[in-house]
């Protein structure tokens, strides 16, 4: 795994329960504290179940911070107190911009560049994990294409400002962008 011991960004995309998490835990747990910020709702009951097994996989003594749209707020405020800020996943984060903005492309863009000077700005590592959407099929409805167009250029975007971009497939890691371990 790469070195955190000087202020990095990581994203870790994969598709689903390819082992992104999983990953991105085990980076941070080489240093403490860490802070995890948990961008999901419990919205149904299988969001529910899901974000309880997130928290049982997660060390106990780490900070959670439930934040389901403002990153850049959580960057600015806790970035000097942790030397890893975690953030799982920007892929509900999208889906809660969209919602919570109705849609409005612009203010989801002035969001977005918040988070992205936040990134930029932060004094300490992040490691953000995200789905990649843009392979499967395409949805059937435009709410959907919205969806993953809006994360397909979150994505890009912070590729774009990280040191180190991962891609996960059946558990293993494949280095896109930087330098990373291959074995967990």
């Amino acid at each position: 795994m790469q070195d955190i011991s000087r202020k990095s960004i990581t994203l870790v995309l994969g598709g689903a329960r390819s082992g992104k998490s999983r990953y991105v835990q085990a980076l941070a747990a080489r240093v403490s504290p860490v802070a995890f910020v948990a961008t999901a709702r419990p919205s149904d009951e299988e969001m529910h179940l899901k974000i309880k097994r997130h928290q049982a996989e997660r060390p106990k003594e780490w900070r959670t911070i439930e934040e389901p749209l403002d990153l850049d707020r959580v960057l600015a405020e806790e970035g000097s107190n942790y030397p890893i800020v975690v953030v799982d996943c920007l892929t509900l984060y999208a889906a809660n911009l969209l919602d919570a903005e109705n849609g409005n492309l612009i203010i989801i863009e002035q969001r977005l560049q918040r988070l992205y000077a936040a990134l930029r700005s932060v004094p300490c590592s992040v490691a953000l994990v995200s789905n990649e959407v843009g392979s499967g099929v395409v949805p059937p409805f435009p709410a959907g294409r919205e969806y993953r167009d809006l994360l397909g250029e979150i994505n890009q975007r912070i590729a774009g400002l990280a040191d180190s971009v991962l891609f996960m497939v059946a558990g293993l890691p494949l280095v896109l962008k930087g330098t990373a371990e291959v074995s967990q």
